[in-house]
């Protein structure tokens, strides 16, 4: 069996798919993107074409090796998730070609199901609370929400204060029946971090991710003498290189590695076997498509670590097109009672619809995030 095929889809809303074909028929599929930057991720692909055409697809630690150390320069988002991308696609193949699903192949289930949660938006408390109460009708336990707007290195106390108030009301109304998650997104510095998550404590929330951006790892650590709540981060990380001072630093307590930018599948099982041994959690990132979800859920299965799953699942970015849309089988990530079952298919274990692929390829998108500036011009974390 050897790779004959590599095709690349740009699909909306924001997402990227990649479909490698063997000389014997069978299909993988992946989920190479950088969101903002799919051409360049597409691009890469291009360029490593070279050495995957003709090549044994089973043979997946070698191909992860020839693309990360047959280029004099490695690593960084680009080449990171054009890696992760193909990678998946490849253990996509080799779990059809056995007739497992890829955990199997990983040491096999450590669990019959995987918990997940889902993102709220809105600005204003009554509005968090609906769409609380909506997820949770839907059957979530935990949920995420966005910490701030942007921020100035020093910025007004009021916006500390709304923050609290949306968190204080969803304890209010759901005590302790709904896990809550805060996102800052990197959105602010080490002097209001600070303050934030001092205000922040009280509410024993699941995670605070990201307060800072991880290129500030030395304040994780300073922020520690603010809170207990569990901190979080890794999304901009890429390779167990780009996680080994994280996770050795003693700065954070769950790494999020995202699996269509950080290697694939079997690089992850290491980063998260290496954060095993320090005691930390993992909490894959996940806000793209149906195949990142299935490759983050293969992964979830086989790692005693991974304790929640995020989902992308009627996300604010999904206007238009959602993780469903592109599969032929749409029960596949029905989740009950805030969690998701095993998925048994081979490979992924999921069916992706073709035709919708190609269909909505045709359409393709030009995504990227929004450029968002303080009060007097400074350029902002988005």
């Amino acid at each position: 069996m050897k790779i004959s095929n590599i095709e690349i889809f740009k699909v909306p809303p924001r997402w990227q798919f990649v479909k490698i074909t063997t000389d014997d028929g069978l299909t993988g599929w992946g989920e190479p993107v950088v969101e903002g930057r799919a051409d360049s991720v597409a691009a890469a692909i291009k360029e490593m074409e070279y050495c995957l055409i003709g090549k044994n697809p089973g043979n997946i630690e070698d191909l992860f090796q020839v693309m990360y150390r047959g280029g004099f320069y490695r690593g960084g988002p680009i080449l990171s998730s054009a890696i992760s991308g193909i990678e998946q696609a490849l253990w996509d193949i080799k779990g059809k070609s056995l007739n497992v699903p890829v955990y199997e192949m990983l040491g096999g289930s450590c669990k019959n199901k995987m918990r997940v949660y889902c993102w709220i938006g809105g600005d204003r408390p009554d509005e968090v609370v609906d769409q609380a109460r909506q997820k949770m009708e839907q059957g979530y336990s935990a949920i995420k929400m966005n910490g701030t707007a942007e921020m100035d290195w020093i910025d007004s106390h009021k916006k500390i204060e709304a923050l609290v108030e949306r968190v204080d009301s969803l304890r209010s109304e759901f005590g302790y029946d709904l896990d809550i998650a805060v996102d800052f997104h990197g959105r602010i510095h080490k002097p209001m971090a600070s303050v934030a998550l001092k205000e922040l404590d009280k509410y024993n929330l699941m995670f605070i991710e990201e307060p800072v951006l991880i290129e500030n790892l030395e304040v994780f650590k300073d922020l520690k003498k603010y809170t207990t709540t569990p901190l979080a981060t890794g999304e901009r990380n890429f390779t167990r290189w780009g996680f080994k001072e994280i996770i050795s630093s003693g700065a954070v307590d769950i790494i999020q590695p995202d699996l269509s930018h950080a290697g694939g599948i079997l690089e992850t099982r290491k980063i998260a076997s290496m954060a095993e041994t320090f005691d930390i959690g993992v909490a894959p990132h996940c806000p793209l498509g149906p195949i990142a979800l299935a490759s983050c859920l293969q992964l979830d299965f086989c790692t005693p670590n991974a304790f929640i799953q995020e989902q992308s699942l009627g996300i604010h970015y999904n206007e238009g097109s959602d993780v469903l849309d592109y599969l032929s089988d749409k029960s596949v990530f029905e989740y009950k009672n805030g969690f998701v079952g095993l998925l048994k298919k081979p490979g992924l274990g999921i069916d992706i619809d073709e035709e919708k692929v190609r269909e909505m390829a045709k359409i393709g998108h030009d995504w990227t995030n929004p450029i968002w500036r303080t009060e007097n011009g400074t350029i902002a974390e988005w």
